[in-house]
């Protein structure tokens, strides 16, 4: 049988809900052979025990050894990650009353937080005091209550937060991903990085 070139492209981080973990599941798997394609997406690569951590790292090294086991006249090239964080969820546990609940606490903390440091922000920098003076500079007279120069910032705020965060309900101004969007995937990216280090230093890494 001629050598066949495998190409293996890994993901960093994959989730799994069934405890044994397949080569198909942890990345893409490119191959001119059908059969020994087929072959390798069935590999076994990892099995969650019951008293296991549901989370492991795997080496790509480890994957390319069972691979070449599995179908010794193959010749694998690795064009994704070298090391790929697998995690076994539980899908039930992101269902029912208590995710809504843990939703609706979210959303009133994020809310109740971001109007608290608008106003503790406002107070440092004494804006009522700036508006009263641009006030006088303008009408020369004090003001009385609430008056046109409140409002227009009070909307300006609204606005330029609304086109800051590229997203009003649940549709976006633009194609662009949001900063908090950008800002999750930094932090899952680090996440990631630091739990696959943590796993080399500690030597719990599936490798050969």
């Amino acid at each position: 049988m001629a050598n066949v070139t495998v190409y293996l492209k890994c993901d960093r981080n994959v989730e799994v809900q069934s405890e044994d973990v397949f080569l198909s599941d942890v990345g893409a798997l490119r191959c001119a052979d059908k059969t020994v394609a087929a072959k390798l997406k069935a590999l076994k690569v990892h099995h969650f025990g019951v008293e296991d951590a549901k989370r492991c790292v795997i080496s790509s090294l480890k994957m390319v050894e069972l691979m070449e086991e599995a179908c010794p006249n193959i010749s694998v090239e690795i064009v994704g990650e070298p090391d790929v964080l697998v995690e076994q969820v539980n899908v039930d546990r992101h269902k029912g009353w208590q995710q809504w609940l843990k939703c609706a606490m979210v959303c009133l903390v994020s809310f109740f937080g971001t109007a608290f440091t608008i106003m503790a922000y406002h107070n440092d920098v004494g804006i009522n005091d700036v508006f009263t003076e641009m006030y006088k500079m303008v009408m020369n007279r004090e003001p009385q209550g609430l008056n046109a120069l409140e409002v227009s910032y009070s909307l300006g705020l609204a606005a330029g937060i609304i086109v800051f965060f590229n997203h009003v309900g649940g549709r976006r101004l633009t194609k662009d991903p949001t900063p908090i969007e950008v800002a999750m995937r930094n932090y899952e990216e680090d996440v990631d990085k630091a739990l696959i280090a943590t796993a080399a230093r500690e030597g719990r890494e599936d490798e050969v």
